[in-house]
């Protein structure tokens, strides 16, 4: 049965609008591109960047505005403390409610971020391995200093080889995860990924667009974007964030810039060695988006080289 925006199908007898994403990596005006498809189709916006449901991330996780929120209702922005260690399980349960209740409402979920792994998670589902306590989150953070990145990649090979056959010896996260999970488990990853997969979506229709515009033009709007958070009061956001006294390992004390910013703050870098990191660490990111993204075996729908200011809204899967 075709809608007046879309396409809907039938799921147990009812009918459901199909899943729109919005994905690309960061600064290429996602945001505001959801804004325009939910004008028009009377849908709603969720959050899949890991670092914007934080609440006190305003500024330099570059959340949609009061006003935004005002014209359309977003979810999962800004709402999860910093002192939790959110994760992708957690999202994709969250992220799951939102969408019942939008598809028993027939309202369409518009699906924003550049979050990969969520997305990726979210589709094709979830290993359910034992939560990983900060003991031993800790313990991998400063083994992987002292080693180095080579020994202990390593050292995975000791206990975990399948694991590593499809993870680059510089991706440190990846590393850390199958590390941590052989010794709060005492068992390998790549046993617990043979087990399976929890599912979080069950037959729904999605439309993925995927916007990878010119990476150099990418890093020119984020090297201009970090200079107006600055001057917009990010500085001001991470004191705040400091005079918590948060664990340093928790993931909101890595978001792009509060390192930077931190030092700053100390005294140990001047503001202008401050911007110049904040923009290199986030152009670097951009870098691993891009390649995530062009690397992934998600089925796109649409994929768009350009940034999403210049689509023709009419050339949307939604």
């Amino acid at each position: 049965m075709e809608s007046l925006f879309g396409y809907q199908f039938n799921l147990s007898n009812k009918l459901y609008n199909p899943l729109i994403f919005i994905v690309g990596p960061t600064a290429i005006g996602k945001s505001s591109l959801a804004l325009k498809i939910a004008k028009k189709n009377g849908g709603e916006i969720i959050n899949a960047d890991s670092m914007q449901v934080y609440k006190d991330l305003n500024i330099l996780t570059a959340r949609p505005t009061k006003e935004d929120h005002k014209l359309i209702t977003h979810h999962l922005y800004g709402y999860v403390e910093s002192s939790f260690r959110y994760n992708v399980s957690k999202w994709c349960n969250d992220i799951l409610e939102v969408i019942k209740k939008n598809n028993k409402k027939k309202i369409s979920s518009i699906i924003v971020g550049g979050t990969g792994m969520y997305i990726d998670k979210l589709i094709n589902g979830l290993v359910e391995t034992p939560a990983i306590s900060n003991e031993i989150k800790k313990k991998s953070e400063n083994l992987i200093l002292d080693v180095g990145v080579k020994n202990f990649y390593n050292l995975i090979q000791d206990f975990d080889k399948e694991s590593l056959i499809k993870v680059s010896q510089n991706d440190t996260s990846r590393l850390r995860r199958i590390w941590e999970v052989y010794m709060e488990t005492n068992k390998p990853l790549s046993l617990w990924v043979k087990e399976k997969n929890k599912m979080f979506l069950s037959n729904q229709k999605y439309y993925l667009n995927l916007f990878i515009p010119d990476r150099q033009e990418i890093y020119k709007k984020v090297n201009d974007r970090f200079k107006v958070m600055i001057k917009s009061g990010a500085i001001e956001e991470v004191k705040k964030l400091k005079e918590k006294e948060l664990d340093e390992s928790l993931p909101i004390t890595r978001a792009h810039g509060v390192p930077e910013i931190l030092k700053y703050l100390s005294g140990s870098i001047n503001l202008e060695e401050c911007i110049d990191m904040g923009q290199q660490v986030t152009r670097n990111y951009v870098k691993r988006q891009l390649t995530w993204w062009r690397s992934s075996k998600l089925e796109i729908s649409n994929t768009f080289h350009e940034f999403p200011a210049n689509i023709d809204l009419n050339s949307i899967k939604y």
